[in-house]
């Protein structure tokens, strides 16, 4: 008889389209793979996958028992949710995050994860939301906070949090006291997100002006090291200020009063649609508590069905 873990791998071979894939989803072998599929069509007495030149694809009996396979691993996952105790939810979710949530809330995820799940381990990855979305895509992490939603095929999203955007500068530089025009602003170089995110390309819009001085635009993919050179008067950073609440109340640094508005920016959680996802639904829903201001350290109450 067919047991679960061949047809979870038949389930993921599918799905990805290779056995590399799903050798590196279920952090086993290639050869272990084809040997799980090959025991799984014996036992089934059936051809289940062909390969073409780059993908492996379902024959139409293998289309039919993804149906199935589908439905009994959502089935198992639903089941270890709602009967299992803490300790069932096991294993390694890999999280890629945008910078600013390092910023803000965290490490308080971790903290209640580590509480709730003490079997599942967060492997963490902090890059632009650009390349976080590319890396979800190719199933490189299962679940992405970053600016969003996302719209891409196959993809789940909650929205986390908006965070607003403002002008920052050291009191050395003697802003603090007036309102600012772009004119005013332009004169000092301008500290922001890296090239290549929204961000940047609206504070760019901003200063990119024929009426304006040349502009000098820093970008840089560490918003750390935003933070420390706007601290030592080198320029405005232009970031979200939820990040620099404890400079800005200890007086490093200084949110200033300009007439330029940026829109908020909006996070949100981002994983692949597929039937074992349980995991990563429950890390997002602690984000989501987290993210609005709510202190989680017990599991989220499993859904109803």
């Amino acid at each position: 008889m067919a047991d679960f873990k061949a047809i979870e791998t038949f389930m993921w071979v599918v799905t990805l389209g290779s056995f590399r894939g799903a050798a590196q989803k279920l952090n086993t072998t290639q050869p272990a793979i084809s040997q799980r599929i090959a025991q799984l069509e014996q036992e089934i007495g059936v051809k289940l996958l062909q390969r073409d030149r780059r993908m492996v694809l379902p024959t139409p009996n293998g289309r039919q028992m993804m149906a199935y396979a589908e439905k009994l691993i959502g089935l198992r996952s639903e089941m270890l949710a709602a009967v299992g105790d803490q300790s069932a939810m096991r294993g390694v979710l890999r999280l890629g995050v945008a910078e600013t949530i390092v910023h803000t809330w965290l490490t308080q995820l971790i903290k209640s994860v580590n509480r709730a799940y003490p079997n599942l381990t967060l492997e963490i990855e902090v890059d632009i939301t650009s390349n976080l979305r590319t890396r979800l895509l190719a199933q490189e992490i299962e679940l992405a906070f970053l600016l969003g939603p996302l719209t891409a095929t196959g993809i789940s999203n909650r929205v986390l949090c908006d965070y607003s955007v403002g002008f920052l500068a050291a009191p050395s530089l003697g802003l603090g006291k007036e309102r600012l025009t772009v004119q005013e602003l332009a004169k000092h170089p301008i500290i922001t997100f890296p090239r290549r995110t929204p961000p940047y390309e609206m504070v760019r819009s901003l200063f990119n002006r024929p009426d304006l001085p040349p502009m000098r635009l820093h970008a840089s993919a560490s918003l750390a090291t935003v933070i420390h050179m706007a601290i030592e008067g080198l320029g405005i950073a232009v970031i979200p200020t939820a990040i620099v609440e404890n400079e800005i109340a200890d007086g490093r640094l200084q949110l200033l009063s300009t007439d330029l508005q940026i829109p908020k920016l909006t996070f949100a959680a981002s994983w692949l649609t597929s039937p074992d996802t349980v995991a990563v639904e429950r890390v997002a829903e602690i984000a989501a508590s987290l993210a609005r201001g709510g202190v989680v350290v017990d599991a989220p109450p499993s859904p109803r069905h």
